[in-house]
C-alpha cells in the first residue's frame, strides 16, 4: 500500500513566482509542497543573462515575505532614472525618482539572485516541503482534492494545485487549458555589456525602426544588461557575426550614449510571444506567472505581473481559509481569476499599444510618437502617473505589495 502525503497546496514550479507564493501561504500556516524541476544556488562571478526590472511593488512583496534580505545586495542594480527616446525622431522622455521624492524607481536584479533569496527563506519555514530535482508524472483532480504522482513514484494529495511552471507549463497542458497567443515576429537578444561611460544608475531604452533596445544598469558602474528586439533573420546574423561587428552595431544602434560597447558574456536570443491562458483557474487549480501569461519584454514588467499573481493568490487563499471555505472550489476562486485576468489583459494591451506605436518608420506615427513623448515629458501630472505605474503603484494592489 502506497502512502500519500497530504498538503493544503501543491505548487508545481520552483521559480521566483512559485517560491514567493509558497512563502506567503506558509507564513499563514498553510502546508505547502513545492515540486521543483531544478535546484537553486547562490550567484557569483559574471552577471547572469536573465535579469528583471523589479519595481517597488514587487520589492515590497519580497520584503514582506522575508526574502529580500537574502538577495545579494552587492549584485543589485538600483536605478534612479529612466531615459526613453526615438532613434530617428525628436521625441524623448526622462524620469527621475527624486522628482517624486523617491530614492529609486526600481532595481535590475538577476533572476537567479532573486530565486536564491526566495529559496533561502523557504528553507526557514517548516510548513514548506521543497522537493528539488523532481518532476510530476501524473496529475488528477477529484471532488475534494487533487492527486499528484512524482517521477520517483511518490504520491501527494492537495486541496489546491498551483501551476507556476513557466511559459511551457506541463500543468496547463495536462489540464488541456487552451491558449490565446501571437508571435511578435521578433527575437530578443540578451547579453551583458561593458560600456565606455558609466550608466549612472539610469535605465535607457531607444526605439529603433525594427524594435526597441534597452540598456539596464547592473551592479557595476560600467556593466549593463541589454534586451535588443529585432526580426529573426537580423537576430541570427547578430548572433553568428563577429564580436567586433556586433559591438559596433550595438554602439551605433544605441547612438553611442554610453560610448563604445564591449561584449562581456555570450549572446542569446529567444522568440517573443504573447501567451494568455483562457482559464487562470479551474476546480482545484490556479495558474500563476508565465504559466498564465507572457508579455512583450518592452518595459520589463513580466516578473512584476507574476509577483502580483503570487500576492493576490496568497491574499485570496488566506481569506478563504480564515472564513473556513474550500480553497480549491472553483466558485471560491472565480474572483481571483477575474482579478488576475483583468491585470494581465491591461498589461498586454498596454505593451501591444506601445509596440504598435513605436513599430516602423511611418512618418505619421513618428510625428505622433514625438509629440506624445515630448508632451508627457513636459506635463508633470501625466509624467508622475507614468512613474507611479512604472513603480507598480496602481489602484488595486494586493495587501502584500503595499
Amino acid at each position: 500500500m502506497f502512502s500519500t502525503q497530504t498538503y493544503d497546496v501543491a505548487i508545481v514550479g520552483g521559480g521566483m513566482v512559485g517560491l514567493a507564493t509558497a512563502i506567503g501561504l506558509a507564513m499563514e500556516e498553510l502546508r505547502v509542497v513545492v515540486i521543483d524541476a531544478g535546484e537553486t544556488e547562490a550567484v557569483s562571478g559574471d552577471a547572469r543573462l536573465r535579469v528583471s526590472a523589479i519595481n517597488k511593488a514587487s520589492q515590497r512583496l519580497l520584503t514582506h515575505l522575508g526574502a529580500w534580505a537574502y538577495v545579494d545586495e552587492s549584485r543589485i542594480g538600483p536605478y534612479q532614472k529612466m531615459a526613453v527616446w526615438d532613434k530617428d525622431g525628436l521625441g524623448k522622455i526622462g524620469f527621475d525618482a527624486h522628482s517624486i521624492s523617491e530614492q529609486t524607481l526600481g532595481s535590475i536584479v538577476e533572476n537567479d539572485n532573486i530565486a536564491y533569496g526566495l529559496a533561502t527563506r523557504v528553507a526557514e519555514l517548516n510548513e514548506i516541503t521543497h522537493l528539488e530535482n523532481r518532476r510530476l508524472d501524473k496529475i488528477a483532480f477529484g471532488e475534494r482534492e487533487a492527486w499528484l504522482t512524482l517521477d520517483n513514484g511518490d504520491n501527494l494529495a492537495a486541496a489546491l494545485v498551483i501551476g507556476a511552471d513557466g511559459a511551457h507549463s506541463w500543468v496547463r497542458e495536462q489540464c488541456k487549458i487552451p491558449m490565446t497567443f501571437w508571435d511578435y515576429g521578433h527575437h530578443a537578444i540578451v547579453a551583458s555589456i561593458r560600456t565606455e561611460l558609466p550608466h549612472n544608475d539610469t535605465a535607457r531604452q531607444v526605439f529603433l525602426s525594427e524594435g526597441p533596445l534597452a540598456f539596464l544598469p547592473l551592479f557595476e558602474p560600467d556593466l549593463c544588461s541589454i534586451v535588443w528586439s529585432v526580426p529573426p533573420t537580423k537576430a541570427q546574423s547578430l548572433l553568428d557575426g563577429d564580436i567586433t561587428e556586433f559591438e559596433r552595431s550595438l554602439t551605433a544602434a544605441f547612438d553611442g550614449k554610453l560610448g563604445m560597447c564591449k561584449l562581456a558574456s555570450e549572446r542569446q536570443a529567444f522568440p517573443l510571444r504573447m501567451r494568455y491562458a483562457r482559464h487562470f483557474a479551474r476546480h482545484r487549480l490556479v495558474l500563476v506567472g508565465d504559466a498564465a501569461h507572457t508579455i512583450h519584454p518592452l518595459a520589463g514588467q513580466g516578473v512584476n505581473l507574476g509577483f502580483l499573481d503570487a500576492a493576490a493568490t496568497i491574499e485570496t487563499l488566506v481569506e478563504l481559509k480564515r472564513k473556513g471555505k474550500d480553497i480549491g472550489d472553483y466558485a471560491n476562486l472565480r474572483p481571483l481569476e477575474r482579478w488576475r485576468k483583468a491585470d494581465a489583459l491591461e498589461m498586454i494591451a498596454a505593451m501591444e499599444g506601445f509596440k504598435r506605436l513605436f513599430d516602423g518608420s511611418n512618418p505619421i506615427k513618428k510625428a505622433v510618437r514625438d509629440i506624445g513623448l515630448n508632451l508627457v515629458d513636459n506635463f508633470s501630472p501625466v509624467k508622475t502617473l507614468f512613474m507611479q505605474q512604472a513603480m507598480g503603484n496602481k489602484s488595486r494592489l494586493p495587501t502584500l505589495c503595499k
